[in-house]
């Protein structure tokens, strides 16, 4: 595992932390300590793959990122990014979206969080309140489930009444079974 580091328009990708710190203590405004070492090598040794980054001062990071790249232009062209095992669906699409377009027609309870617009009594003006919607619906899918229910509310609230995406965690579904 090779580690790429970098500090405004400084840049490197090591083959080891002791590279990656001596790299680090070259760059006087980096100050390096005991401390971040520490913490440089707890991240190299970590199963953790997200980058991480280090406050110089305020609003001031380097960054750290593990890396298969064996080389710079490797890692500029992304040749090594860590392959995503989704278990034989389509490599682009996220599980929970994958699971959204699968086709199983039947009965679904859908459920959604979205921002509707009410009158407020005292004043006569609107505003936006959190409501939570469920219902269930003969649907061929869980994509489907979401238009029936946005369909049906768009026809009873307020037209400025914010919806959430079907993607986002602000809508659930449960496939309930066949439909007879």
């Amino acid at each position: 595992m090779n580690l790429y580091l970098r500090y405004f328009d400084q840049e490197t990708l090591v083959n080891t932390v002791d590279e990656a710190i001596d790299f680090l203590a070259g760059i006087d405004e980096i100050g390096m300590n005991p401390v971040l070492e520490s913490d440089i090598r707890d991240y190299a040794a970590s199963d953790v793959f997200y980058p991480k980054r280090y406050k110089v001062r305020p609003r001031i990071y380097f960054i750290i990122i593990k890396t298969e790249a064996a080389t710079m232009q490797d890692f500029k062209e992304k040749k090594a990014v860590r392959p995503v095992d989704v278990g034989g669906r389509d490599r682009n699409a996220s599980p929970a979206v994958a699971r959204l377009n699968e086709i199983n027609p039947g009965w679904y309870e859908g459920a959604i969080d979205f921002k509707r617009v009410l009158l407020v009594p005292g004043t006569g003006k609107f505003q936006y309140r959190d409501a939570h919607f469920v219902a269930r619906v003969k649907a061929e899918s869980g994509i489907d489930c979401y238009n029936r229910i946005v369909e049906h509310l768009q026809e009873r609230v307020d037209e400025r009444s914010q919806f959430p995406s079907a993607k986002g965690k602000n809508f659930k579904f449960f496939y309930l079974g066949q439909a007879k």
